[in-house]
């Protein structure tokens, strides 16, 4: 099995943990402070795993931005997209439509490819967008909502702005992540840890600024806080490394896997029933990740 299927796979289950975190904390704090989490919590996880894959040699290794403008430029550009990309989600999950909300955040799939296409070259072959297309088509069938449920325009704008600015998110991270000269690994590994210091840092000066008693509110909510950032951080590291190996619109397509084990889990374990119109939805995912498995 190829490494970016692995660390895809590894990303998806702990993103479908992370996000069942996330949507908890959401009831606590504001959308920028449950964003914030993601990230503050995520640094120490990231400073560790790049000084191991760089062998404790951190410094010595850094490029400065003088020598790698490219670099820089994609990944903070990726980190502040990921940034918008989260407040959005986190505010599409506080309106009682979160469904709708979901399908249009999902879009990021084939939004990823088509942007991909359009602004690098990233090209995919037939099968690979009868793949995307797929996982689209599923993701839209388990999330419609129940017939006669009205539509709230503002989850539309939320979740369609959040996969938006998802999309941009990995098409940025995995140009900065291929722009290094390190192992695949430790691009992946240098490129996470960059991100999420920056991100730690504008979402510390948004909240400073805008809203400083959701500290208070964190703290009080720390082992929650700590549970989200650490496997959001361990999440990242399979998807950074995902991206860095294989085309972004490829990884987001093979992580919609996410669905399966979050509707496997509750199934299981909270022994709710699957319904006819999931089981057509989940079908689609299967069949989009077993041809990126097999024929891709």
């Amino acid at each position: 099995m190829e490494a970016w299927i692995i660390f895809t796979l590894m990303a998806a289950f702990m993103q479908s943990i992370r996000t069942a975190g996330q949507k908890k904390l959401s009831m606590f704090l504001s959308p920028m402070a449950t964003t914030l989490v993601r990230y503050l919590f995520g640094v120490p996880i990231a400073i560790v795993y790049l000084s191991m894959v760089m062998d404790g040699n951190i410094k010595g290794s850094l490029p400065s931005f003088s020598s790698l403008p490219e670099f820089y430029t994609y990944a903070s550009l990726g980190s502040i997209a990921q940034i918008l990309a989260t407040f959005f989600l986190v505010k599409a999950m506080a309106l009682r439509n979160f469904a709708v909300a979901t399908i249009f955040s999902k879009t990021e799939v084939i939004q990823t490819a088509i942007f991909g296409v359009i602004f690098f070259s990233a090209f995919l072959s037939w099968y690979a967008w009868l793949a995307v297309l797929l996982a689209v088509l599923g993701i839209v069938v388990l999330s419609a909502p129940v017939r006669g449920t009205p539509i709230e325009g503002r989850g539309i704008a939320y979740g369609l702005l959040s996969g938006v600015c998802f999309a941009f998110t990995a098409l940025w991270l995995r140009q900065a992540s291929i722009s290094l000269s390190f192992s695949f690994i430790q691009n992946a590994a240098y490129t996470l840890a960059y991100t999420v210091v920056v991100q730690t840092i504008v979402c510390l000066i948004y909240i400073t600024l805008r809203d400083v008693n959701q500290f208070k509110k964190i703290r009080q909510q720390l082992p929650l806080a700590i549970f989200v950032g650490a496997s959001s951080a361990l999440g990242s590291i399979g998807w950074y490394t995902a991206m860095t190996y294989e085309n972004a619109a490829l990884v987001r397509s093979l992580g919609q896997i996410e669905i399966l084990f979050s509707v496997l889990i509750t199934h299981f374990i909270f022994r709710e029933k699957i319904t006819l119109k999931e089981y057509f939805g989940l079908a689609a995912i299967a069949l989009s990740v077993l041809i990126l498995l097999l024929v891709v």
